[in-house]
């Protein structure tokens, strides 16, 4: 899937911008607060029906504006041209459409466009909690498993009702109790199997390109941490019960699911490098995209946003070659430093574009 143009009207302090891409590197430069991250946020939104940095969709509208729009323009790889179109009004639910037809549901454009974004916020993914490595995971397995998707929908809203029994203070019968445990243990059952599945394929990928960016410095390893692990889910639930009730929230269950990520066998959040950190973050972004490239058949966008920073030259160039390859698809890179990938750009021999971002404006720059 290529996108070819898109059009922005009132996305974030994006007034409006319409820009066309080379169908391989596209790089985006300017200093912090211009926009750059904005405009990657806009493509990321019409991949996943939200905004990779705030949830709040009117957030992201420009101030003093009543509403934004969110237009792109495709390529699929059979050269079929699709049209995908985001709205969104204040306090009004967001319009979604594929070719001007718009969804019944949001959840059925997910894995459509399919997308990996590697930026600074992943530092979450080894500094943050656990919440951030399943948010991870899920981000992935939704991208190709519409069944995960469904599953993961059905157990949060069971979870909901269960937290919201557990937090009641007047009696209630263990049948209803047992009606949403049952309902949190069928879904959580098929989320954690296709976790599991999902990282023992995975983790090879991983380590080899984390081998590739480090040139073979480290060792890396990948563990899946699952209550499920234990017992069947629905017994966890049960006998877990009445503490839930003393704390008011359910212990157990899959969305306490944690994703270990270690180091030469020690936890990288305790053992790396600000730069080790960084290779880890990114070889485990890229291991994504080509996940996703082999299951689905469809080469996914790839988001580099603002990644240079705390990588030495070597690597950097390694990381540039590497994407510029045949492997990879089309790439949206942003920087502060145009010196990085004026140097390298030449030497990659890929077709690529160059823009400056500033104060909103997006305009493009002679590469000649």
């Amino acid at each position: 899937m290529l996108l070819k143009r898109i059009s922005i009207l009132n996305y974030r302090n994006l007034r409006q911008v319409d820009a066309s891409f080379s169908p391989k590197l596209n790089c985006f430069f300017g200093t912090n607060g211009m926009g750059k991250t904005n405009l990657l946020d806009a493509i990321y939104f019409l991949s996943f029906c939200k905004s990779a940095g705030n949830p709040i969709d009117s957030q992201n509208i420009c101030h003093e504006a009543d509403f934004s729009v969110i237009q792109g323009f495709y390529e699929a790889q059979g050269h079929e041209q699709e049209e995908i179109y985001c709205g969104l009004k204040r306090k009004q639910k967001k319009q979604f459409k594929r070719n001007k037809k718009e969804y019944s549901r949001l959840s059925d454009h997910i894995g459509f466009i399919p997308l990996v974004m590697v930026s600074p916020a992943d530092s979450l993914l080894i500094s943050g909690g656990s919440e951030e490595r399943r948010r991870f995971m899920d981000v992935v397995i939704s991208q190709y498993d519409k069944e995960y998707l469904e599953a993961l929908i059905n157990y949060n809203k069971a979870l909901n009702q269960r937290n919201a029994l557990l937090k009641s203070e007047r009696p209630i019968e263990d049948e209803i109790f047992l009606i949403w445990e049952k309902v949190m243990a069928q879904n959580g059952e098929i989320v954690f199997k296709k976790r599991l599945e999902f990282i023992n394929n995975f983790t090879p990928i991983f380590q080899h390109y984390y081998l590739y960016i480090s040139q073979g410095q480290e060792k890396v390893e990948l563990h899946y941490v699952s209550h499920i692990r234990e017992a069947s889910l629905y017994d966890l639930l049960r006998e877990s019960r009445e503490r839930d009730r003393i704390i008011g929230h359910s212990l157990k269950g899959i969305h306490k699911d944690d994703l270990e990520m270690q180091l030469a066998d020690f936890p990288i959040k305790r053992e790396g490098s600000q730069g080790q950190n960084k290779t880890y973050l990114i070889a485990l972004k890229l291991a994504q995209f080509a996940f996703l490239k082999e299951i689905r058949g469809t080469t996914p966008l790839l988001l580099l946003d603002d990644i240079f920073d705390k990588l030495d030259a070597q690597r950097v160039e390694q990381l540039i070659k590497l994407t510029g390859g045949d492997d990879f698809g089309q790439i949206f890179i942003t920087d502060t430093n145009r010196e990085h990938l004026d140097r390298i750009l030449p030497k990659v021999g890929s077709d690529y574009k160059m823009f400056i971002v500033s104060q909103g404006e997006v305009s493009e720059l002679s590469t000649r």
